[in-house]
């Protein structure tokens, strides 16, 4: 909530509990204005109190808008005759009936102050379209009493009472509504409501029926659950809890509802609001499946081409060519690398690689098994960051190749230090792999060595992501550097 909090923070006296609550009020105010059927604009008050700002406004899901124009950011001069200056002064809920115009549309409106710690910290304007208005009907009636307690509620600082837990799947007014009296009976359900219970295997209605006796003979496994349902239902606190069976899982959401005789607070029973989560809750179930078929087949991969690697290292081992024995263990490494791919992707639930990660085992691997003798010290220097599973398998290929080309011909399979250095530009990620041996061949093109199958591979790789390649003498003639080259959108 920008507008809120800029604002309120920049021309308000308001306290961070007061800005605190006021923030979880516009997180729930949702059901008022659609209960109410009305636009809902918040004002506080300015350091001047003769100016009230206009910090949140929100518009009602079940009938039509009052207010043609978003009226966050505007500001309103102390006026005797406003309703917002009356009901911040005196405190009292005010309103009027007189049908006012606005843009031609005839309006209804109501100014509730908000009352903590015995001072008022804002004015929220109920605004209702009376040309759209619903024709009464037990729905309609039944919101309309609800929209008035919970204006009681907000009038003296009780409602919200707790936000939410999750937003995204908190229910709506639209999404069905349980009205229960304070002896446990259901004294009105909406039809969404209704529906949703038949989901869950409900024959009859909900009319005149004990909320948790229904709830226990529909969903017999409930009494399982860790939380107590019995005490959220009845409201004694204000909480989310899933009711589920075989057939459906549906969110309730319970507003114990409070009102006020002569000046003592009683209960006016509780506010159930539900949701039906069973369609979203099969998709979260069959992603679950369709993620460990994915990593299960990652898995898989990676044994068997590890099992490849070593059939290749017992042929190596086979063999008195040393071009044979060479190319034997290339194509080993080449395997291994990919198969560090489909370890880490086999770990993760994303299609995302961390390819640090595969960097440093890439290292470790050519370390031991390129260097015939010697000590090769291979290591790594800045970060890759995430990189796509497609393009993390073409890249682990090729600093394997790479890596293993410097530590042979570079450092001649003798002691020297191989590092891998990389770093993302504003559209590039840049890889650097340098050796501290000899120096390039004169005469050295890349276009002359096509005949080298790694030099042949590390170029295909890299036309195939639409990045460069290229390998040159460090500047100082001390070993060589290749470089490798990949827009950012293949990342």
């Amino acid at each position: 909530m920008p507008a809120l909090n800029r604002i309120v923070a920049d021309r308000t006296r308001l306290d961070d509990a007061d800005i605190t609550w006021l923030e979880d009020l516009v997180d729930d105010w949702q059901m008022l204005a659609d209960t109410s059927f009305s636009d809902l604009i918040l004002w506080v008050p300015d350091r001047d109190p003769n100016v009230f700002w206009a910090v949140a406004q929100v518009r009602p899901d079940t009938g039509p808008t009052a207010l043609e124009d978003d009226v966050v950011g505007e500001s309103v001069a102390y006026d005797d005759e406003s309703l917002v200056t009356e009901a911040f002064m005196s405190a009292e809920m005010c309103e009027t009936s007189d049908n006012k115009l606005s843009a031609g549309i005839p309006v209804d409106i109501w100014a509730i102050p908000v009352v903590r710690r015995g001072e008022v910290i804002a004015v929220v304007e109920r605004h209702t379209n009376q040309m759209g208005v619903r024709a009464p009907g037990n729905t309609e009636d039944n919101y309309l009493e609800i929209a008035d307690i919970l204006s009681e509620m907000l009038h003296h600082g009780r409602f919200p009472q707790f936000p939410g837990s999750d937003r995204a799947l908190a229910p709506k007014v639209t999404d069905g509504v349980i009205r229960v009296a304070a002896t446990g009976m259901i004294t009105f359900a909406s039809p969404n409501a209704l529906s949703t219970f038949r989901r869950l295997g409900l024959a009859g209605d909900l009319d005149g029926e004990y909320l948790i006796p229904t709830v226990r003979e529909l969903c017999p496994r409930l009494r399982e659950v860790g939380q107590s349902l019995t005490l959220d239902l009845e409201g004694r606190w204000l909480t989310e809890t899933d009711i589920e069976n075989s057939d459906a899982t549906v969110r309730a959401r319970v507003i114990p509802l409070q009102t006020w005789l002569d000046d003592v607070e009683v209960s006016a029973g509780t506010l159930i609001l539900i949701r039906d989560l069973t369609e979203l809750r099969d998709r979260d179930r069959q992603l679950v499946t369709k993620d460990a078929t994915i990593r299960e087949i990652h898995h898989r991969v990676k044994n068997n081409l590890q099992t490849v690697a070593a059939l290749l290292r017992l042929q190596s081992r086979r063999m008195s060519n040393s071009d044979a024995k060479d190319a034997l263990k290339q194509a080993m490494g080449r395997v291994s690398a990919i198969a560090v791919v489909h370890e880490i992707l086999s770990q993760n639930f994303e299609e995302q690689v961390a390819f640090d990660e595969v960097a440093d085992r890439i290292l470790h691997m050519v370390g031991d098994v390129a260097a015939s003798s010697g000590s090769v010290v291979a290591r790594r220097e800045g970060s890759f960051g995430e990189v796509p599973a497609e393009t993390a398998t073409a890249l682990s290929l090729a600093t394997t190749e790479l890596c293993q080309n410097a530590i042979e011909h570079s450092l001649d399979s003798s002691s020297g230090n191989v590092i891998v250095r990389s770093h993302r530009t504003d559209d590039a990620l840049v890889v650097d792999i340098v050796s501290d041996g000899k120096p390039l061949p004169e005469g050295f093109s890349l276009d002359n060595h096509r005949s080298s199958l790694g030099l042949s591979i590390v170029t295909t790789l890299m036309q195939d992501l639409g990045g460069t390649f290229t390998l040159e003498d460090n500047s100082d003639r001390v070993g060589t550097c290749a470089r490798l080259v990949i827009p950012l959108q293949r990342l």
